[in-house]
């Protein structure tokens, strides 16, 4: 590649340079986290925050925010588990929940920011306070145990090997054909990133099958977490809906005067998220075997940070949801990675704000050129 191609791929890939980086240094620092015990747990760690970063794109996308969605995972974690206590079998209970924790309080949001446009700040703040004190009133302000043995395969089971790997195979087929459909639709353009983005491909596929193709395989928080992904990158490339998000984010009046509903588009979009921090909590509960009324205190600070760090811009109009998974592996890595280190957790909050910073400052001083 030409110069100007090589500086146009690293600005292009800015973050995915910092997490390939970021691991190498992880790596070389203690070997313990490139086993590939380890690196399945920080998969596994980062499917939480990553699903709910899903959702929290399509927000900010809209130029909106949801700072309600760590205190969605509590309320979720608690409900499900008590109305298994309460005889609700696990498979009944799951989609209960998500309906009357996601849904209604994605409606409640979306509602009152939609019709009277206050601002998604403010209201979602409010529903923060308001879905924690549910949370600690419904729990009585202590950990719930789960009752029902099989709701434990939700968050803690895995997908065999062998499966796993036919997984992997397929969507990298996919992949290559999505690369090849992208080169024929784009001529030049897209034919001169072609080689580098089939490296990162291979490299990519290579680690998969190095961390889920042998032992326990693939859990599956992770294999839902990929479904959820995928279906968001095609809804935000492939669909309407998706290009109206970016339009409405971009200037929300040209979009209500090109005939996009602006009500209708809200609302689905805080329903969207608030459904997905209830999964989140969920499979929490699910993976810890019960569930505590403070679960998801601080998630919604990782989710904003791994929309952030992926290039999504805070101004709205801006971002995909592949480079939010990239902010969300970013954060995972730097959590595990400090943790093997014997980093403070209190030192941990502060790099993680300064990351923080750093990206929205990366993302004024793109907005000025």
């Amino acid at each position: 590649m030409k110069q100007n191609q090589v500086l146009r791929f690293v600005k292009t890939n800015a973050t995915l340079i910092a997490l390939v980086v970021l691991t190498v240094a992880l790596a070389v620092a203690d070997p313990t986290f490139s086993t590939a015990r380890n690196l399945s747990n920080v998969a596994r760690q980062v499917t939480i925050v990553g699903i709910i970063g899903v959702g929290m794109t399509m927000v900010i996308l809209i130029a909106g925010i949801d700072l309600s969605v760590g205190s969605v995972v509590g309320v979720a974690a608690v409900v499900v588990t008590l109305l298994m206590q309460y005889g609700l079998s696990a498979w009944i209970a799951v989609p209960v929940t998500l309906v009357a924790v996601g849904g209604l309080i994605g409606l409640w949001n979306g509602f009152w920011i939609a019709h009277y446009r206050i601002p998604p700040f403010i209201i979602t703040l409010g529903m923060l306070t308001i879905g924690r004190g549910v949370a600690l009133t419904l729990s009585g302000g202590s950990s719930v145990p789960v009752t029902d043995p099989s709701f434990a395969n939700l968050g803690s089971a895995y997908i065999p090997p062998v499966p796993t790997l036919v997984i992997l195979a397929i969507s990298a087929v996919l992949f290559v054909y999505k690369l090849v459909r992208d080169l024929k639709s784009g001529g030049q353009r897209n034919a001169d990133r072609l080689a580098a983005s089939i490296v990162i491909a291979v490299a990519g596929f290579a680690l998969a099958v190095y961390v889920f193709g042998r032992g326990d395989g693939l859990p599956v928080p992770v294999a839902i977490f990929v479904v959820i992904a995928a279906a968001a990158i095609f809804v935000l490339g492939q669909t309407r809906f998706g290009r109206r998000l970016y339009a409405l984010g971009g200037n929300e009046e040209a979009a209500r005067l090109s005939g996009i509903n602006i009500y209708q588009t809200k609302m689905v979009v805080y329903v969207t998220v608030s459904l997905l921090a209830a999964l989140s909590g969920i499979l929490l509960a699910s993976r810890l075997n019960g569930a505590s009324p403070n679960l998801g205190t601080m998630f919604e600070l990782d989710a904003i940070a791994a929309v952030v760090i992926g290039g999504t811009s805070l101004a709205g109009g801006s971002g995909t949801i592949g480079g939010t998974i990239i902010g969300a592996l970013i954060i995972g890595v730097l959590n595990n990675g400090m943790s093997l280190l014997g980093v403070s957790s209190f030192y941990q909050l502060i790099i993680k704000g300064l990351i923080i910073s750093l990206a929205v400052w990366f993302d004024v001083l793109q907005k000025k050129k």
